[in-house]
């Protein structure tokens, strides 16, 4: 069995691709929406329900912890220790 091709920016993710992101506090779940040549959508789960989008550059460079991508930050905090808390009660 081969490896997986290693994906180095966001805009080689296809849509409906799940990744995490760095909010100004946390680290939350995001997804491709929408694609184009300049920019990606990513629609991001907030912890009270709803969901917002941010555009970002296609260039921007996405890491991997395991299977798990992450979209880089300039925060030196990782992921497994600040993690957004969406439910309580589970």
């Amino acid at each position: 069995m081969e490896p997986a091709e290693t994906i180095k920016t966001l805009g080689q993710f296809p849509v409906g691709c799940r990744l995490l992101v760095r909010s100004k506090k946390d680290w939350r779940f995001a997804v491709v929406v929408r694609r184009t040549e300049e920019f990606i959508s990513i629609s991001v789960a907030s912890p009270n329900g709803y969901n917002y989008r941010l555009r970002k550059a296609a260039e921007l460079e996405v890491s991997g912890d395991g299977p798990i991508p992450c979209l880089v930050s300039k925060e030196n905090d990782l992921w497994r220790e600040n993690f957004s808390n969406y439910d309580t009660r589970w």
